[in-house]
């Protein structure tokens, strides 16, 4: 179908399509532009980008157009940088119960990531953060696209997440007598400074550690605390000792404060943060990404999908809570990223958390600039992430309408383009410039 992203024929493109353009310029002309660094929506503008990079922005009536430029107009839609998510697991899927994901190998499970990949990306999402892939999967997607070879967002990979004997990183659904224990556990300061050195051996571009119960584990509470302070401490200065953030799942109150004291970057799930631990928060200006989104998902969908029972106890538990305390996190002025936890509910349906970032408090420019602006900061690529803006990639999405007036428009992106290649483009765009690789199809 002529002018909507076709997978087959097309995919065999993608290196091709990423030569392309890095040499190519092309200008596009944006409607509405929102200016995330500002906060402010700028109309009538014109972007130029040469190869994979911004190269202007300005004004339509002051801006010229270099000679031989492709030109896609968008002058009828909203322009944004491409989307951030900055909490994924991009090999999961939700509808894969516990004990059926004992029969899925690593290799079969990076196959379901090039597929979420794909997805994710056609959603808008140009960047992600995954937490927790099985056998560096992550890793292996993250190389895969960044080859060519397959289509997907900026991959910022974790590797396996840390986690305690018997905690929410460890795998607790076996009887004893199988002898199995999660690839991230490891127990005591030196073994997990030993964790964390072989993460980053393997291509970690941060690092994860589990520091409290969590939902989707097995006799775990999601309130209690796992690491100690010092386990904890010895984490936090080992990854930054080689130059990688930290990112720490906790629902509970005291493993959030003990994630903070210890220095990490950002604070995963906070469901149970307390009026202390907010405070911390905000002076130490660590960043909570808050999935508010997926109890939704998981409340429709759990029991269907094989989830236990007590999991869904345990989700209906912290979710409402979660919410709020979100709610309150917006009002103290912490800083908070875009981050859902893709693959608890499917990857590629990232953009439903905006409408509930709405509703519990944030307006919509907030929302956005924490799936811009905040994610680049944390995944550490704030000049080249989260701006329509010279220098930066030309990670641009467009949506139809006015996502100011309806966040939910930011559900269904018109146009995707990542480091000047196209992915996503309608057949109005590509009637302007055929010879894009977004247009390509397969059918002609």
């Amino acid at each position: 179908m002529r002018g909507a992203w076709v997978a087959g024929a097309a995919m065999l493109l993608i290196g091709a399509a990423q030569a392309q353009a890095q040499e190519r310029t092309v200008a596009i002309k944006a409607g509405r532009l929102i200016d995330t660094a500002r906060g402010v929506v700028l109309t009538d503008q014109i972007i130029i980008v040469t190869g994979d990079r911004i190269a202007s922005v300005g004004p339509a009536s002051a801006t010229a157009v270099p000679a031989g430029a492709a030109l896609i107009d968008l002058s009828g839609k909203t322009v944004l940088p491409g989307l951030i998510d900055t909490h994924t697991h991009i090999t999961g899927d939700p509808t894969v119960s516990p004990y059926e994901s004992y029969h899925l190998s690593v290799p079969r499970q990076a196959v379901t990531g090039v597929a979420n990949a794909r997805r994710t990306l056609l959603a808008g999402f140009t960047t992600i953060r995954d937490v927790g892939s099985s056998g560096y999967a992550d890793v292996a997607l993250k190389d895969g696209i960044n080859a060519g070879e397959i289509a997907g967002p900026h991959i910022f990979a974790s590797g396996p997440a840390l986690g305690i004997t018997g905690g929410h990183c460890d795998d607790n659904h076996l009887a004893p007598e199988y002898r199995h224990e999660g690839e991230g556990v490891a127990n005591g300061t030196d073994a997990v400074r030993a964790a964390v050195r072989r993460n980053i051996k393997y291509g970690a571009d941060h690092i994860k550690y589990c520091g409290t119960g969590g939902v989707f584990s097995r006799g775990d509470k999601p309130g209690a605390q796992q690491y100690t302070q010092e386990e904890a401490n010895a984490i936090v200065a080992e990854a930054h000792l080689h130059d990688r953030p930290v990112a720490v799942h906790a629902h509970g109150a005291d493993g959030i404060k003990v994630a903070i004291r210890a220095g990490a970057d950002s604070v995963e799930h906070a469901s149970l943060i307390d009026e202390e631990g907010l405070r911390m928060a905000k002076a130490a200006g660590t960043v909570l990404s808050m999935d508010i989104y997926n109890t939704d998902y998981t409340q429709a969908e759990g029991k269907k999908n094989g989830v236990p029972e007590e999991s869904l106890q345990k989700d209906r538990d912290v979710g409402d809570i979660q919410r709020e305390n979100f709610r309150k996190a917006v009002k103290m002025g912490i800083k908070l990223s875009f981050g859902t936890d893709g693959g608890v509910y499917p990857n590629g349906d990232n953009a439903k958390q905006f409408a509930i970032m709405v509703r519990y408090g944030m307006t919509p420019m907030q929302a956005i600039q924490a799936a811009t602006v905040t994610g680049a900061g944390l995944i550490r690529h704030p000049k080249d992430l989260g701006q329509v803006a010279p220098g930066f990639y030309a990670d641009i999405v467009a949506v139809d309408g006015d996502p100011l007036a309806d966040i939910r428009s930011l559900e269904k992106p018109a146009f995707v383009m990542k480091q000047g290649a196209v992915y996503r483009a309608d057949a109005q765009q590509c009637a302007a410039a055929p010879s894009m690789w977004g247009c390509a199809d397969p059918a002609r």
